[in-house]
């Protein structure tokens, strides 16, 4: 507990906000299970009180052979005190535009507007609720608190908690060189919820390096940082 909240305290807080960088320019590859499937490219432009986040995941290697597919993921939004406060979140896919997916998030009336197959749905928007995307931006924002952190997230269609713990301080090997980071994983209750874990580099403002997804059915999902350029 004690390491938990020390971790917390790392990650604090309102001074977050104006110490973190106006610009962000990641690059990931993505593998499954060991081989490399794709590449990630993302972006975070900060201009006074408004972000915007754009990834766009693009196939690589055996998987480009069978499906050539590129996905884009966009969030933009406000930034405060308690980080980021998303407003709008969209996932397009270059071939396969049925399954693209929008919403909006309207935080005086607590609801979020879903736009997915033709079709509008309205749900429930917890305070503080990120979407796919701004979730991973916002380990730099967090405030200082005791015990598991439970945030709420969105695809776009429906939103869900995640309850993350710290597992423990790690020396991670990247091509860009060893960081110290912080290694966190998502709590699971029930078989059938994804896993996920999270690196966060210290030195660059608790930025995810290294994300796995484990999914229930067998899939493993690596994103692992090649490049990072921060001001």
């Amino acid at each position: 507990m004690k390491r938990l909240f020390a971790f917390l305290v790392l990650v604090l807080a309102s001074g977050a906000a104006v110490s973190m960088p106006s610009e962000i320019k990641a690059e990931y590859q993505l593998t499954n299970n060991g081989v490399t499937i794709g590449r990630v490219l993302e972006t975070f432009v900060r201009k006074g009180d408004t972000y915007v986040i754009s990834s766009v995941s693009r196939s690589e290697g055996i998987l480009k052979a069978l499906y050539d597919e590129q996905i884009t993921l966009q969030s933009s939004g406000k930034v405060g005190s308690a980080g980021l406060q998303p407003l709008a979140f969209e996932e397009k896919r270059a071939k396969e535009s049925k399954r693209d997916v929008s919403a909006t998030f309207d935080w005086a009336r607590g609801v979020m507007q879903s736009r997915f197959k033709g079709e509008t749905s309205m749900h429930t928007l917890p305070p503080e609720t990120q979407d796919r995307i701004s979730m991973m931006y916002q380990f730099m924002h967090l405030k200082p608190r005791a015990g598991n952190l439970v945030m709420s997230m969105s695809n776009g269609r429906k939103v869900e908690a995640y309850t993350y713990r710290i597992v423990d301080d790690v020396r991670l090997a990247t091509p860009m060189g060893e960081m110290d980071t912080v290694h966190i994983e998502r709590v699971t209750t029930v078989p059938r919820e994804s896993k996920v874990e999270v690196w966060l580099a210290k030195q660059h403002h608790n930025f995810p390096v290294r994300v796995v997804f484990d999914d229930p059915k067998g899939l493993r999902l690596e994103q692992n940082i090649v490049a990072l350029q921060a001001r």
